[in-house]
């Protein structure tokens, strides 16, 4: 199982939000490049980048990180937030991002990740935000009557490369992901299924892994806190 580590980003800087609440963000560097750096060197294998202003003003926000992250580090990296056109997807691919992250088109434009995901194979990850089973769009701003096993049952035929599930309630809240939801969502799809939400333990990652179905984990918060110490995180992985 592939462990992401996360970099928020909220006006050029690495932050932390709960709930998705823009209103309740915590910054924890403010050169987010530096902190990509950290967790390289820590040993990870990926980076996953959020462009939170992005995501609500629908068009990206914070490039200059993004690409001073992508310049920095010899890592892949997968950026969500405000990708929600053909440009723009091509854009960011060929800057350096090896995956870009596609949410809100999803459920609002769902043959444009169909499209994509045509033209750049093993490129393009739909991300399932959920409220109670329910896909919110636009940084979570707008509820939807989408069920998340639905859309993603949708797209087993298009060629993603992975779903991204993220549980909103427990996003940023310290309080251990849903398991169970995204247990259930990886057997019911054949497309790779991360676990995003609430990660903030060893025994977080362990339950996920034990799954023997969830393909990877971001954790942002507890990697920043300490909760989570990255290079043991990534040692006691490889080693299971």
């Amino acid at each position: 199982m592939i462990l992401f580590p996360a970099i928020d980003l909220k006006d050029g800087n690495a932050v932390r939000l709960v709930h998705g609440d823009m209103d309740q963000t915590t910054v924890f560097n403010d050169d987010p490049a530096a902190q990509a750096k950290e967790f390289v060197s820590a040993g990870c294998a990926w980076l996953h980048l959020v462009d939170l202003n992005g995501a609500f003003a629908g068009e990206p926000i914070n490039a200059a990180p993004v690409e001073a992250i992508l310049k920095a580090c010899p890592v892949p990296a997968q950026l969500g937030g405000g990708i929600r056109d053909m440009a723009t997807i091509e854009r960011w691919l060929d800057k350096g991002l090896a995956r870009v992250i596609l949410g809100t088109v999803a459920v609002e434009n769902p043959a444009l990740v169909r499209e994509a995901a045509r033209a750049f194979p093993n490129q393009v990850v739909v991300g399932l935000d959920a409220r109670n089973g329910k896909v919110a769009t636009r940084g979570w701003a707008q509820e939807t009557d989408v069920m998340v096993t639905d859309l993603a049952r949708s797209f087993e035929d298009a060629g993603v490369a992975a779903i991204i599930y993220t549980d909103i309630l427990r996003d940023g809240a310290m309080k251990g992901p849903n398991i169970d939801a995204t247990a259930d969502l990886a057997r019911a799809v054949n497309i790779p299924v991360i676990a995003s939400g609430g990660v903030s333990s060893m025994a977080d990652l362990k339950a996920l892994k034990d799954t023997g179905v969830i393909s990877g984990a971001i954790s942002g918060r507890a990697l920043y806190d300490g909760a989570i110490d990255l290079n043991a995180a990534l040692t006691a992985l490889r080693e299971d």
